[in-house]
């Protein structure tokens, strides 16, 4: 239980300490699909640190609404980015395409691709959780 619980914190504050950086170090302007995201990872952090120092293994009842949404529009974000037909569909109509890419590393991974696996991977140790009770 503690394990799981010290390890979804860890991704929240990783994928959060990744997004500051991409932001505030390397200047990259998020776009709207961006803020969406970290709308939904921030708090993880608050709720998942209080969690553990709690030791609440209840938690997963409120984390798990905002990791499957996260998942959602991570997902949907990325295939806006790879997927040529979809950018005829762009809701990101003012400032930052939702459709650019700052980063392309290995042809394949993308900031919302590394949002995506962030919230997969809370999301399968917060399904972990809930089945160690």
């Amino acid at each position: 239980m503690k394990k799981t619980l010290v390890g979804s914190w860890i991704v929240t504050i990783v994928a959060t300490l990744g997004s500051l950086s991409f932001s505030e170090l390397f200047n990259f302007i998020p776009c709207t699909f961006c803020w969406y995201q970290r709308i939904l990872m921030y708090p993880l952090v608050i709720i998942l640190g209080i969690a553990v120092y709690e030791q609440n293994d209840r938690i997963y009842k409120y984390v798990l609404p905002f990791s499957v949404v996260g998942m959602l529009v991570s997902g949907y974000h990325y295939a806006l980015q790879k997927i040529p037909a979809l950018q005829a569909f762009e809701t990101c109509t003012s400032g930052i395409p939702c459709s650019g890419q700052y980063i392309n590393w290995l042809g394949f991974i993308t900031i919302p691709f590394l949002a995506f696996i962030a919230f997969t991977m809370i999301t399968f140790l917060m399904v972990m959780l809930k089945r160690q009770k």
